[in-house]
């Protein structure tokens, strides 16, 4: 069922979160997370996915050429890792505040029950 107030889609994952690769060619693989793209549900992970772009010159790369690069791939692919260094399932728990009163809602890992936002 579609959302109907909120349309800002929520991922599992975020930016600088260390995750492991569980699906397609760099399966086993672990980095950490440069960017997220929460409209079309993809992240890019350190050293997975690379794969060779051609570029016109530029100021970057004056000559121009093959440049190797970090692609997108999808979220449902990987699984966040919780202290222990294994992949968890994400839970939402919410948060009480003390001092003002306000809650927030946190991510908790399935397998310690600990926070992951700190």
């Amino acid at each position: 069922m579609p959302r109907k107030h909120n349309k800002q889609k929520k991922l599992h994952i975020r930016k600088g979160d260390m995750v492991r690769v569980i699906a397609g060619n760099d399966r086993g693989k672990e980095g950490k997370v440069l960017r997220v793209y929460p409209e079309t549900e993809r992240i890019i992970i350190e050293g997975v996915n690379v794969r060779m772009r051609h570029t016109r010159p530029n100021q970057l790369y004056p000559q121009g050429g093959r440049i190797q690069q970090e692609m997108a791939i999808h979220a449902s692919n990987v699984m966040p890792l919780d202290s222990n260094g294994e992949p968890t399932r994400i839970g939402r728990k919410r948060i009480e505040d003390t001092e003002t009163g306000r809650s927030r809602w946190v991510r908790v890992a399935a397998t310690t029950g600990e926070e992951l936002d700190s």
